[in-house]
């Protein structure tokens, strides 16, 4: 108990340093980041005030010098500038083949005033000779940088990257879990079949013990038939974990062994109803499995009818496969439970594990290579599964 406390208190621990740790990252990369893009803003200032004197009539041979410097030495950060009346009178670094086309400068411009706040310088133009003074305004629009660009998107670019790190963290504990939940139930299933050998032996013992008393042969046969399903189920319990070893067996005999075992033993206010269009169909199988599928099947119709209505089980072949369908007159199912009643623990009882679906789940499809699936459910008259296994071969056509 205190070992488990203290696993779930080290969990939380790690998962809250771990998310301290993301949020100082992202932090400081904001901080960063918003560093940058001011540093970019004032170099685009002096950029705007070279511009200024090389417009102006003020500036000398030094000054025009150093301006062109300035603009010469930006070689990261697009801009556009204007005059007051919003024509573009120059631009930097931006695609020069497209800027010759008007409509992409007008797209850029559009772009850059969403992106930053201009930075707007005035000054005054003036012709001596004419004694002619003139304020002119510069509007300067710009972008991010590449760097500055991608710098925004890294944070995004970490939180993925620590997503997909955690889900792969998660998908291999829960695998490990998995694993570890699959050898304990293997491990119990094969003891409960261990277990169970040593009474089946004494009963077997008993039996003949009691055919000895010329005790009436119907008893004796009938229990005899419970033996035998008790070791049937030993079998089954004991192959859990294990790959099954298939052999060619007959199919519908087999099944009607299961179907007549659980009609003997259920409500008769249950119609059961067995057919089958052959009577020899050969599939490459496991008896003790498949009969537990169908007993799963059976017992879960049997359930979903309280004790009372119809069950009828059909055999047929479609396209050199075993069809079995299984109806009942059930309170049926909604759509959306189609898929949900073959996932492990789900189950529409008050009491019930949620094992036998899934359990036939795996049997047919991961052991026998076939399809188990809902074929049609209404709410209140019933449900009717199918489940598809392959043949090897079909004899003569009979009515059972």
């Amino acid at each position: 108990m205190n070992f488990s406390k203290n696993t779930t208190l080290i969990r939380r621990i790690l998962i809250i340093f771990s998310f301290l740790i993301v949020t100082a990252i992202l932090w400081n990369t904001y901080i960063f980041f918003q560093k940058f893009k001011e540093e970019e803003r004032i170099k685009m200032k002096a950029i705007a005030e070279a511009l200024k004197n090389i417009t102006g009539s003020n500036s000398n041979d030094n000054t025009l010098n150093l301006a062109l410097k300035v603009l010469n030495s930006n070689k990261s950060i697009p801009f556009i500038s204007t005059n007051d009346n919003g024509k573009i009178t120059g631009y930097n670094n931006l695609d020069s083949i497209k800027a010759l086309d008007s409509s992409y400068l007008k797209k850029q411009l559009a772009l850059m005033k969403t992106l930053n706040k201009p930075i707007t310088l005035s000054y005054i133009v003036d012709d001596k000779q004419n004694k002619i003074y003139e304020k002119k305004i510069i509007h300067l629009y710009y972008k991010d940088s590449v760097l500055l660009t991608k710098l925004k998107y890294y944070p995004l670019a970490l939180l993925l990257i620590l997503a997909l790190f955690a889900s792969v963290i998660f998908l291999a504990y829960k695998s490990f879990k998995s694993a570890e939940q699959n050898k304990l139930w293997a491990g119990m299933a094969k003891e409960t079949a261990h277990q169970i050998g040593t009474p089946l032996s004494s009963l077997l013992g008993w039996i003949e013990i009691l055919k000895m008393e010329n005790i009436d042969t119907s008893i004796t046969h009938e229990i005899e038939k419970d033996v035998t399903r008790l070791n049937t189920i030993a079998e089954r319990f004991s192959k859990i974990g294990s790959s099954p070893n298939l052999e060619k067996i007959n199919l519908v005999p087999e099944i009607k062994k299961t179907f007549d075992y659980l009609q003997s033993r259920s409500s008769k206010q249950i119609d059961f109803k067995f057919n089958s269009d052959v009577t020899k169909l050969i599939i490459l199988g496991n008896k003790q499995l498949l009969g537990w599928v169908i007993e799963n099947i059976i017992k879960n119709a049997i359930d979903a009818m309280q004790g009372k209505g119809k069950l009828t089980l059909h055999i047929t072949k479609q396209n050199n496969k075993a069809v079995i369908t299984i109806c009942d007159t059930g309170k049926g199912l909604q759509k959306n439970q189609f898929k949900q009643i073959f996932e492990t623990g789900y189950t529409t009882k008050k009491r019930g594990w949620g094992l036998g679906l899934s359990l036939a789940k795996r049997i047919i499809e991961e052991y026998h290579k076939g399809k188990i699936f809902v074929n049609n459910s209404t709410l209140n008259k019933g449900t009717c599964l199918e489940v598809n296994l392959n043949c090897e071969s079909i004899t003569t056509k009979k009515q059972l």
